[in-house]
């Protein structure tokens, strides 16, 4: 049996884990169902595994035929679900209101599992594979909580691979590219103190919505006018809360969240920098005043080129070179694998998994109710694993 059909065997099992961890989704550091279910696996299979890293995180070892080569590389799957309802338009919907994953997490940790059974069964590979199975990736940093804890120093490796299913690349293709292919994404909230009163006296307020909706209006041209252009960044002011609810009341308050996104470090200080400042000033010029905090969210995923490059000779062994596209535009959304990349070498892929009918579930936008991660990538993913392992520790005969 050649390891094409051999893994393609397996699609059924690790699609059934799959859907099982789709139907029961939870949010982070509470993945106790796919913890569970992975360690279920793994002890039946022989691989040993340390639990409790970042909680509900698991990190399996496998050791090669041979381990003389002294050479260690790290995969990581994610396991978290996301708050969102999800639509009824699958046989395996979620069975947890209000949450679901809308963004193929549990195919993820089902193509590591079943990379884990292969490499199990035949340990065609000189040195060790450590398989991350890391919990609280949508937001909540679980990738940094387990560098916290020890991962790199108690499963020291040479390199660390990722991927993430993507939507907009067609089934049997694979996007990658040296350098930022993942944005650094940081939160900022502006509190705006004004003068409350009557609506019929604007004269006698200093009203927080007209100088909210002016800061609103000039920090787009922080990114039109103030930013190089050939550089990228993205502000999005995603939430203006003010008023009483009443018609009649002008508030004293107003308050602007939103994020500020950016590949380079240099962009990422001067764009907070300015915001700061632009808003500082832009409340003074009404009178009021202006208050800025910024919480720092994930650093940019940053591929290093080498380890793209065999990335990229791995994959077009998989799908065929024509079907890889190795200089894939970066995304502005943001992943916490940027911090084990920060850590250690390694490259972040991207794994298409749309279909020819728009209406499939599986052309569904990341993060939304009606998407839904495609079994038929399972083997394409694990085969990747598979042959990413045997290149990079190879066996010599």
């Amino acid at each position: 049996m050649t390891k094409s059909n051999s893994i393609a065997a397996m699609k059924d099992e690790i699609a059934a884990y799959r859907r099982a961890m789709h139907e029961n989704p939870q949010t982070a550091y509470e993945e106790e169902f796919a913890s569970n279910l992975v360690a279920e696996k793994l002890a039946a299979w022989g691989i040993k595994f340390e639990r409790g890293i970042a909680k509900t995180g698991i990190v399996a070892t496998i050791e090669g035929q041979k381990t003389s080569s002294g050479k260690a590389i790290a995969l990581r799957a994610d396991m978290d679900a996301l708050d969102i309802t999800e639509a009824d338009n699958k046989p395996w919907k979620s069975k947890t209101p209000g949450k679901m994953h809308g963004c193929g997490h549990d195919g993820h940790t089902a193509m590591l599992l079943g990379a884990a059974k292969y490499l199990s069964e035949t340990r065609n590979f000189d040195g060790k594979v450590h398989l991350i199975f890391q919990p609280a990736e949508e937001g909540q940093g679980g990738a940094i909580l387990m560098i916290k804890e020890g991962l790199f120093k108690k499963f020291p490796c040479d390199a660390v691979y990722g991927m993430h299913n993507w939507p907009g690349l067609p089934k049997g293709t694979i996007g990658l590219r040296p350098g930022p292919i993942m944005a650094a994404a940081d939160r900022f909230s502006i509190t705006i103190h004004g003068k409350g009163g009557h609506a019929a006296q604007p004269h006698n307020t200093i009203d927080p919505v007209v100088v909210g909706a002016q800061i609103v209006t000039t920090l787009q041209t922080l990114i039109s006018r103030t930013l190089n252009p050939v550089q990228p960044g993205v502000i999005s002011v995603t939430n203006f809360n003010a008023g009483t609810g009443a018609f009649n009341v002008i508030a004293e308050t107003a308050t602007l969240t939103g994020t500020i996104r950016s590949f380079d470090p240099a962009v990422r200080a001067m764009l907070k920098k300015r915001v700061e400042e632009m808003a500082t000033a832009s409340a003074a010029l009404h009178g009021a005043k202006a208050e800025c905090s910024f919480t720092e969210g994930y650093d940019p995923t940053i591929n290093d080129p080498e380890a793209t490059e065999f990335c990229a000779s791995i994959a077009r062994r998989i799908v065929g070179a024509e079907n890889v596209d190795t200089d894939i535009a970066p995304s502005m959304g943001a992943e916490d694998f940027g911090a084990m990349l920060a850590e250690k070498p390694g490259c972040y892929i991207k794994m298409g998994q749309g279909e020819k009918d728009p209406a499939s579930n599986h052309n569904r936008g990341l993060h939304t109710p009606q998407y839904d991660f495609n079994d038929d990538i399972i083997p394409l993913g694990i085969e990747y694993w598979v042959t990413l392992v045997e290149e990079a520790l190879k066996l010599e005969k």
